[in-house]
């Protein structure tokens, strides 16, 4: 059997514990960051071999322990699987080089931290079952806890007691959930609750839409949907910008959870099949709308790209929740462009932070901004492509969608798409006239704007380090690349669409691996 599916689960496992190894002082950092960058390139070069074995539609099945999968614990790589194992990895690149610019010597343990986000991320999105999404939920959480809070203190602090305190209470719903689904189909393998669901008898019916419903909501409160969104913009304004960036995903995470799930688990045409859609649909646009408002009323640059992430998942659950191949296919390429661009924009944010001192990324007080050509391009780029505007990657993802939303759901998903589109481009565009332009006080400016002006001379700014910089001009970098490779790209999530929405070739490849591993 193959055993590439599991090596992005075992690399940084060893890896953080070898990184453990070698944190005592008297080894440096080193080893710890040479560890890192062997271990990140094995997965980039396994998830890309996973990747072209996925893109010919073959299915890959893992039986660890040789157990049948309704029953033991079975990883599955498809087209989708595989797109988001290389996403993880190549936002993965950016953050670790970013952090090896310094931050990583104040943060204790942090690239086993690192690590074990990783394995976690990527088991996510290998696993064939919803108990092991928990599981893999958990260890990408619990790391996740100690890269916030590493090294932290006031508003860092509460922020991150906030974000422990709600994801603790999803996970308990989610065992929950899994509790009631066992109970009553006998199974948490996605493609046999397939089976199951369709096999239900109708007096329990009810009792198996709660329980998916419970299960749904945990994966909309771990993506921030309404009315689950408001612990994400004050984390991520908080937290640490190499840590704030790997963030981007996490949501991505829960939109990855619900399309499984609403596709496959509860998708296979079966008595539950599209029952969540329509809710998500009305939610999605409101958080959208929500999201848009918070761009313009962001004082802060990361809180701004904070928004622009929650209004990034938003727009997915309304792409994903309108189930068709257009809009699936086109949902896909944003989740791709809107992890790069609004890590990017997290990266962003702290470089221009360090050049204007106490002022930071404030957009509510004047201040000079030392070196401010190459933020100032990156940050053109990026807001360009956040906005969706031509010819970036984010108007590519957006037209997609537009152009693939079905007749009946058009004139609302537009007024949407272009009326947030429109706000986050006056957003981004007040942000860039304040941090970039008007770096002296004008001359119409109140009394209290002058006071606050701050020379450059008189600003305790760090100057820029070259790997941070050269981090961000990796992300902007990945978003061109979008562009340039857009006809591939664009044919590989279109062939993921149609194959997750006919999972019936998913559940007969499970159910053959079965019938291997049974065979004397």
């Amino acid at each position: 059997m193959n055993h590439l599916p599991l090596w992005p689960i075992l690399v940084p496992l060893f890896a953080g514990a070898l990184a453990l190894m070698f944190e005592h002082r008297r080894f440096g950092m080193l080893p710890q960051r040479l560890v890192a960058w062997i271990s990140l390139a094995a997965m980039l070069a396994v998830s890309v071999s996973l990747a072209r074995e996925a893109a010919s539609g073959r299915i890959e099945v893992y039986l660890l322990g040789d157990w049948p999968a309704r029953l033991g614990i079975a990883l599955m790589v498809d087209r989708l699987s595989a797109l988001m194992l290389v996403t993880g990895q190549l936002l993965g690149a950016a953050c670790l080089l970013h952090a090896c610019a310094g931050w990583d010597r104040r943060a204790p343990h942090f690239h086993a931290l690192f690590q074990f986000q990783m394995m976690g991320l990527n088991g996510a999105f290998l696993t064939g079952d919803v108990f092991n999404l928990f599981v893999f939920f958990e260890v990408l959480l619990i790391s996740s806890y100690g890269l916030l809070l590493s090294g932290g203190r006031g508003e860092r602090m509460r922020a991150g007691l906030h974000y422990v305190a709600f994801n603790i209470t999803a996970s308990t719903l989610f065992l929950i959930a899994l509790g009631l689904l066992y109970g009553l189909l006998g199974t948490l393998n996605m493609a046999e609750i397939a089976v199951r669901v369709a096999e239900v008898p109708a007096q329990d019916l009810a009792l198996v839409q709660a329980a998916a419903g419970l299960l749904l909501v945990v994966f909309c409160a771990k993506a921030a949907l309404l009315p689950m969104y408001l612990w994400l913009p004050q984390t991520y304004t908080h937290a640490p910008a190499a840590v704030a960036a790997l963030f981007a995903i996490m949501t991505k995470v829960g939109l990855y959870a619900v399309l499984r799930a609403g596709t496959l688990a509860f998708g296979a045409a079966g008595p539950l099949d599209g029952f969540a859609w329509p809710a998500l649909q009305v939610l999605g646009g409101i958080t959208l709308a929500l999201a848009a408002l918070g761009v313009l009323a962001a004082r802060q640059l990361r809180a701004l790209a904070a928004y622009l992430v929650l209004a990034s998942a938003a727009t997915l659950f309304i792409a994903f929740a309108l189930a068709t191949s257009g809009t699936i296919g086109a949902g896909l390429y944003y989740l791709v462009h809107s992890t790069f661009a609004g890590a990017a924009l997290f990266l962003l944010a702290d470089l221009i932070r360090r050049r204007r001192g106490r002022a930071g990324d404030r957009k509510d007080v004047i201040a000079a901004l030392p070196e401010r050509r190459v933020p100032g391009v990156l940050f053109l780029l990026a807001a360009v492509s956040l906005a969706g505007l031509p010819p970036l990657s984010g108007f590519i993802g957006k037209l997609l969608l537009l152009g693939a939303v079905p007749a009946g759901a058009t004139p609302w998903v537009w007024t949407l798409v272009l009326g947030s589109s429109f706000l986050m481009l006056v957003g981004l565009a007040r942000a860039g006239t304040r941090l970039f332009w008007r770096v002296e006080p004008w001359p119409d400016a109140s009394p209290e704007r002058i006071a606050a002006y701050t020379p450059a001379e008189a600003l305790p700014h760090t100057p820029g380090r070259p790997l941070e910089t050269a981090a961000t001009v990796l992300l902007v970098g990945y978003g061109l690349a979008m562009v340039v490779a857009a006809a591939p790209l664009l044919d590989y999530v279109d062939a993921t669409a149609s194959q997750l929405l006919s999972p019936a070739g998913y559940v007969e490849q499970v159910r053959a691996a079965e019938t291997v591993t049974r065979a004397p």
